[in-house]
């Protein structure tokens, strides 16, 4: 067994407190955030049940940590509301919205620029 597959494996939760498995090991049953997200579930207020990690040389801790929750407890995801989905078009909208021609750029604008492109670069239009 290596030493980064020992340091991470502690099915028992002696160690960290919750069950630990090495990254990609982690036993069926289980499921990030995302993942429940993608079966159309949710954590539903359960705690985290048991965690992954893996050594990742860009983190001060030096390692990658991502917690698992128990599918068989998840619950199904609310659905959209018709108020709910009126504030995100409206949210969306905004994100589109240059604030120095008063246009709708027909994409989201870059927070680096904090207006359209064309308003940003107004020197490198080329004629078409």
């Amino acid at each position: 067994m290596s030493p980064t597959f020992g340091k991470c494996y502690d099915p028992n939760g002696a160690t960290y407190g919750i069950p630990t498995f090495p990254w990609r090991f982690a036993p069926d049953g289980y499921a990030t955030r995302r993942q429940l997200r993608a079966r159309g579930l949710r954590p539903g207020g359960q705690p985290v049940a048991a965690q992954v990690m893996r050594r990742c040389r860009g983190r001060k801790s030096g390692v990658l940590v991502a917690y698992l929750y128990r599918v068989d407890r998840a619950k199904p995801v609310r659905p959209m509301t018709p108020a709910k989905r009126v504030a995100l078009d409206r949210a969306m909208a905004a994100r589109r919205w240059c604030p120095a021609c008063r246009t709708d750029a027909g994409y989201c604008i870059p927070t680096s620029l904090g207006m359209c492109v064309s308003c940003a670069y107004p020197d490198e239009q080329c004629a078409a």
